[in-house]
């Protein structure tokens, strides 16, 4: 129904294997056709074998005379010009008698470097984005992959995993190696602990960001207030020191000014926030239960 279909993603996503999963899917139902996977790499070295040995009629048999044709990281034919045109020509064949191109790339085909008439053509058919797999979908490749090579990990150790490898793939079973690998050389059993401690450099790069409202809430949260009291105009000193505390932090982590700090406490002005901020730095530097 979409031609060429276009996958697009960063590394480590799935493109290639996707990519051999048509091929092996169109072989294992229709073994007469024919198919044929490569890379834009592979596809260069074979122009430039073929172009000196004067033997383009090989290359063209071997790519275009194809019922599918696989072509993955098809971002390198960049820069490539004479490749580009071979591909072309190649793409039109195919289509002409309505034969399958599938290709991948790590960036969207309106970003690839290449000729617009090339470029249009990537966008002809349907181009599908792969994004990172959320925490669900990490936790069932973990389970998956666990099963398949017989281990017995905990669920709880699972999950930190999940939360520590984020972005693809290889950097999720990469984690899970090291947990695994760390525990067999301490001899300690796999625990939610140890698995945080063979992964802390991850997870502290994945500690989100934080933001007015994170520190807000979790202000909130420490002394059992609703978050929004922090903003009225309030002034018992039940709310007001926890008030306090936020605009300091909000100071310190997010290195803000006091108008914009001011600003998020219920539009309260520079000199508030000013006053608020000196207060707490003059207690936490002179209390030492503060």
């Amino acid at each position: 129904s979409y031609n060429p279909l276009f996958l697009y993603g960063g590394v480590g996503l799935g493109k290639t294997h996707l990519l051999h999963a048509i091929g092996n899917c169109i072989k294992a139902r229709f073994p007469g056709k024919r198919v044929v996977y490569t890379t834009s790499e592979q596809f260069t070295n074979d122009l430039i074998k073929s172009l000196s040995e004067r033997n383009m009629s090989e290359f063209r048999r071997k790519y275009r005379n194809k019922d599918l044709l696989l072509m993955d990281d098809i971002q390198f034919l960049q820069g490539k010009e004479s490749m580009q045109e071979e591909f072309f020509h190649t793409y039109n064949d195919m289509l002409s008698v309505q034969h399958q191109i599938v290709a991948t790339s790590d960036t969207h085909p309106k970003d690839i470097k290449v000729e617009d008439r090339l470029r249009s053509r990537f966008q002809g058919g349907l181009v599908a984005d792969l994004q990172p797999p959320d925490f669900e979908t990490r936790m069932a490749i973990l389970k998956k992959k666990t099963e398949l090579d017989r281990l017995s990990v905990p669920e709880e150790v699972l999950a930190v995993v999940s939360s520590a490898a984020q972005s693809n793939i290889r950097e999720l079973e990469g984690a899970l190696n090291r947990v695994i690998a760390l525990s067999r050389m301490t001899g300690q059993p796999l625990s939610e602990e140890s698995a945080k401690e063979a992964l802390r450099d991850l997870l502290s790069a994945n500690k989100p960001p934080h933001t007015f409202f994170s520190i807000q809430n979790a202000v909130a949260r420490y002394f059992s207030l609703e978050v929004s009291i922090l903003s009225d105009r309030t002034r018992t000193d039940a709310v007001a020191y926890p008030r306090h505390v936020a605009m300091y932090l909000c100071r310190e982590l997010l290195n803000s000014s006091y108008d914009v700090i001011g600003e998020q406490f219920g539009g309260r002005d520079h000199s508030t926030a000013l006053h608020a901020i000196e207060k707490i730095k003059h207690m936490h530097e002179t209390d030492e239960q503060t």
